[in-house]
């Protein structure tokens, strides 16, 4: 997968895509990433790529012309059709089923606002999806778009060192994920589940779902409305219920 970059600040989306899971995708050739500076096609002496917003008020806004120059050239980096996504406070919320769909095109370009945001002529007439990662204003698209890189790389077959990572996460079915321990067994701090401890790998399936059941619906139940959940499912549900009278996590 390619994912083009037009940020004021490229460097900074690369910095952060360097590690961990991101920086393996590239470094197997999963995942390209290529940043575009819209300031190298600004005219003038001081390259000025924001002007101040018709109508008055305060902050400026990002111009028309480099933005244009600069999706051209990166468009004409490679001849893979891709959409354009804008990230915006103004844009669709980002989920997790809405990153398989973009994960599985092999080219998107994103671009990063800056100051009070893209003159809205160029947003009409050039972005074909915006999205936001949440209710909240930055003070500019460059950590929603390493967020949605992120998000993106790992999703590329090879990615993860274990492809099983990708399918337990939360959000990947509709839930949030399960509670994890680790070593060891016993600590000042609790016990790890006898369950977990048994190898009875049915019963170490069943207690997941439904502390996942469990977790969403006492963190997140407005996704519980939405998950589609099957007879067993809401069986494992209203038996934590049952044991677990007063709502409280185990």
């Amino acid at each position: 997968m390619r994912i083009d970059v037009i940020s004021l600040f490229p460097e900074f989306v690369a910095q952060c895509a360097g590690f961990g899971v991101v920086g393996r995708a590239q470094e197997r050739g999963l995942l390209s990433l290529h940043g575009w500076n819209p300031r190298d096609h600004a005219q003038g002496g001081y390259r000025r790529v924001d002007d101040k917003t018709f109508g008055g008020g305060p902050g400026m806004v990002m111009m028309i012309e480099p933005l244009q120059a600069c999706l051209a050239q990166a468009r004409a980096a490679d001849s893979a059709l891709a959409p354009l996504i804008y990230l915006s406070p103004q844009g669709r919320p980002l989920d997790q089923a809405r990153v398989r769909e973009l994960a599985a095109m092999p080219r998107l370009i994103l671009l990063c606002g800056r100051y009070e945001g893209v003159d809205e002529r160029f947003v009409r007439a050039e972005v074909d999806e915006e999205i936001s990662i949440g209710d909240y204003v930055l003070s500019g698209g460059e950590l929603p778009a390493a967020v949605l890189v992120d998000a993106l790389a790992r999703l590329q077959d090879g990615a993860l060192n274990d492809a099983e990572s990708a399918a337990q996460d939360s959000f990947e079915d509709g839930l949030l994920d399960c509670p994890h321990y680790t070593h060891p067994a016993s600590h000042p701090l609790g016990e790890v589940p006898a369950v977990l401890r048994s190898g009875d790998h049915a019963a170490i399936a069943r207690w997941r779902r439904q502390q996942a059941l469990a977790r969403t619906w006492r963190r997140r139940p407005d996704l519980l409305e939405r998950a589609g959940l099957s007879e067993q499912d809401r069986a494992l549900l209203q038996a934590w219920r049952d044991k677990h009278e007063n709502g409280s996590e185990p």
